[in-house]
């Protein structure tokens, strides 16, 4: 009787983990990749824009991705390599660093 249990509960344990291991991958292989497949490059005014994100190249992406969410709600992605866009990236900035003294 108790070798049948403890080959229930190894089992048991075998397949909480295997199934635990599933959810952490899955959840690492969305994380672990470049959020900016395309960039929008035309310009357009800086008070479009709601919120400013900057991610820097790692071991997920090799690009700096800049994400801006716009007054609309959509997210558009920028190409960081766009002298309009770095002007973009100075305003935030200076904007934060006002009210964050």
């Amino acid at each position: 009787m108790t070798s049948k249990l403890a080959v229930a509960l190894l089992a048991a344990f075998l397949i909480s983990a295997a199934l635990c291991e599933a959810a952490v991958l899955s959840r690492l292989s969305s994380e672990l990749r470049c959020q900016c497949i395309n960039t929008h490059s035309t310009p357009f005014h800086p008070k479009f824009i709601k919120e400013l994100r900057v991610i820097e190249s790692g071991p997920h992406c090799e690009n700096t991705e800049i994400i801006v969410k716009l007054a609309n709600g959509r997210e558009v992605c920028l190409n960081p390599k766009e002298k309009w866009v770095q002007k973009v990236v100075e305003i935030f900035l200076k904007r934060a660093e006002k009210q964050n003294p």
